[in-house]
Formats: structure tokens, sequence, C-alpha cells
């Protein structure tokens, strides 16, 4: 049982702050502004689960399906750098929008906000290409004897739970959060988001780049 915790304090400490749905949750809250507050609990929590079954499927197949495709994971860094890169400059140069009011928030369907979930909300913007190649190194790293794989596999779901209930609770109560820091507040705060975004991108990108030149450089 030590072990299984030692495991998911590594999960934790490796995943938590590149996922980090504090620092997410000013951007989510500017692209769900016009939903009202309980489909965006609704929409979180989807988010939520989306990123913990991402999560578990790269800690333990991601490696399998790389594998398959031929792809590396200075590969997956580098496009997966490019997309957050991407997304990140699209929010930083959108003009911000007032609040639509309760009368906008009622003509929203339900289709319409589940249809981003998974992108670009679940990936790239909570788990991104840095969360996904951390996971697929960690799985890369399981054991493979049945009892400590097991218990690998079972500190990798709590690990994964973990991170997605703070998905939820950061995403899920953004609107607080604005309240409490006030709309000029939150759009410095997504615009400072926004470029962080950006700034992790290149990061990304350049950790898959340095990577595949070293290899380049080897050779």
């Amino acid at each position: 049982m030590l072990e299984t915790a030692k495991n998911i304090l590594l999960i934790l400490s490796a995943l938590f702050p590149i996922v980090n749905p504090l620092g997410g949750s000013p951007v989510f809250l500017a692209l769900t502004r016009e939903y009202p507050a309980a489909a965006r609990r609704t929409l979180a929590r989807q988010v939520a689960m989306n990123s913990f079954f991402l999560l578990i499927a790269s800690f333990l197949i991601g490696t399998h399906i790389l594998n398959f495709f031929g792809i590396s994971i200075p590969v997956v860094q580098v496009g997966g750098g490019l997309v957050v890169i991407s997304n990140g400059w699209a929010m930083l140069k959108q003009k911000e929008t007032p609040d639509r009011g309760p009368e906008m928030q009622r003509k929203v369907n339900l289709e319409d906000i589940f249809r981003n979930a998974f992108y670009p909300l679940t990936l790239p913007l909570t788990v991104g290409p840095g969360s996904i190649s951390v996971a697929i190194t960690l799985g890369a790293n399981l054991p493979h004897h049945l009892g400590p794989n097991l218990l690998a596999i079972l500190a990798t779901l709590i690990g994964s739970a973990l991170v997605a209930v703070s998905i939820f609770v950061c995403y899920g109560f953004a609107d607080r959060l604005a309240a409490i820091v006030g709309e000029s507040g939150m759009g410095i705060i997504l615009r400072l988001s926004s470029f962080l975004l950006v700034c992790i991108g290149v990061q990304i990108m350049w950790n898959g780049v340095s990577a595949l030149l070293h290899t380049l450089h080897v050779a």
C-alpha cells in the first residue's frame, strides 16, 4: 500500500501542474460565458470525465498506440504544441464580449454545449499533449509483473480520478471565482492564461523538436 501511495503522489505531482485546472478555469469560463450555471457545471463534469478516460488511456495503451502507428513521443509533442499555440493565440486575440444575460442563456441548446466538451475543452485545453506525453511516459514504466502491475494500475486510476475531481471543482465553480475577482480581473487573468498557454505550447513543441534534433545528431 505504501508503494501505491507513492505512485499516486507521483502521478499527482507530475500531472496536476501541467493540467493546471485552476489556471484553466478562466479560459473555460470565457468559452462558456453564454451558458447557464447549471449547464456549465454539467459540461465541467463531462470535461472531467473525458479527461479521466483520456489520461487512463494514455497511461495504459498510449505507448502501444504510438508504436502501432510508428509515432514517437517527441512527434506528439511537436504536433500537440502547435495545436496548443493555435488555441492560445486565438483566445489571446479574441475580443471581450459582455455577458449576454439570462435571455440569451436560455436559448443555448444542450447539444451545442456538449459539442465542444471533448474538443477543444478536454483536448487540448485541459489534457493537452504535455499531459498525454507525461502519462504515456509514466505508463511505459509500469511494472509488467501481475501483482505490482495491478497496484500500479490502481494508483493510476486513483491519481487520474483525483485530477478529474480537481478539474470539475475548478471548472464547475469558475463563475464563483469570477464573482470574487470581478469582470476586469477575469479579463486580465484570461489574457495572462492565454499568453501562458501560447508559451506552454512553444515549450512543448520545443521539447519535441529538441528531442528530434538530438536523435538526428546522435545518428
